[in-house]
């Protein structure tokens, strides 16, 4: 889970050095930009990520993530054989392509494909239900101080059916952020994977909850 700063004596940009997956990943960010940073939360996600394959079994299976930022956490998806969409707003796309595209194209079984995501806004017209099946939702650190957690929610729930997985890290940061894991409680079973007292970031691993629609006689 280390990483280094090298420089790119081409360009003005600097990029990130990571090993995952048996590659070397390299990851231009942007430090002006939230959306553009590899978080730590990313890293877990990514550790866990390679050392679960048994339990997981990603190859060929079709998994979003949502608030991709940089791409690494897609970057890993996809190396490990799965069919991968990344998501995030439009003005992240440019430089999720880029990462995206310089660290799979061929190394990955499957392409991944770069689509704009805003949370909780037009779902089912740009994911229709009837048209997209995920196994796994996967985000890291899309949980923070800002006001569209219930977008968020949302769109966690749309993108869901039965059998999704959910796996999504989180640094706690202020109160709200337990909040919104309460809300997230009430619609998913929830399984914490792991609990990072000393970075304050837990992995959770969960599903759509089991509604019981059997009637008592």
């Amino acid at each position: 889970m280390k990483r280094r700063w090298m420089p790119n004596v081409f360009k003005s940009t600097s990029w990130e050095c990571f090993q995952f997956a048996g590659y070397e990943i390299k990851i231009t960010e942007a430090t002006d930009c939230y959306g553009a940073y590899v978080w730590p939360s990313a890293l877990v996600l990514c550790y866990y990520l390679e050392n679960s394959q048994k339990e997981n079994r990603f190859i060929d299976k079709n998994v979003i993530e949502i608030g991709s930022g940089t791409g690494l956490v897609s970057i890993v998806a996809g190396l490990l054989g799965s069919y991968v969409t990344a998501t995030d707003l439009p003005h992240l796309l440019s430089n999720l392509q880029y990462n995206i595209s310089r660290n799979t194209k061929m190394r990955s079984k499957y392409q991944p494909q770069v689509r704009e995501l805003r949370w909780g806004v037009d779902l089912e017209k740009n994911f229709p239900k009837s048209a997209w099946h995920y196994d796994y939702v996967m985000a890291a650190d899309v949980v923070y101080s800002h006001p569209y957690l219930d977008e968020l929610l949302m769109t966690f729930d749309h993108l869901c059916q039965d059998d999704t997985i959910i796996l999504w890290t989180m640094k706690f940061r202020l109160d709200k952020d337990n909040n919104f894991v309460e809300k997230f409680k009430c619609i998913f079973d929830v399984e914490v994977i792991y609990d990072l007292p000393t970075l304050q970031i837990k992995l959770y691993k969960a599903k759509r909850k089991v509604l019981c629609t059997d009637k008592v006689v």
